[in-house]
């Protein structure tokens, strides 16, 4: 199944969840928002959300500066 992750086509297993991608990444941690096909998903339902082929990700972290 193909994922395309902050732009980027990126190939998984079936079934997949969000928290999954999430941790195969290695940004388990360092990942603070979500959003699926532009639709943010809070982070108490990551680990229940079932990604489909093709779903578009945003994958945020927030860095501070000024």
């Amino acid at each position: 199944m193909k994922l395309i992750i902050n732009g980027d086509t990126k190939e998984f297993g079936q079934n997949v969840t969000l928290k999954r991608v999430i941790e195969e990444l290695n940004l388990d941690g360092k990942v603070m928002a979500a959003a699926v096909n532009m639709e943010i998903v809070k982070q108490n339902e990551w680990d229940s959300r079932v990604l489909k082929d093709m779903d578009k990700l945003e994958l945020l972290d927030f860095v501070g500066g000024g």
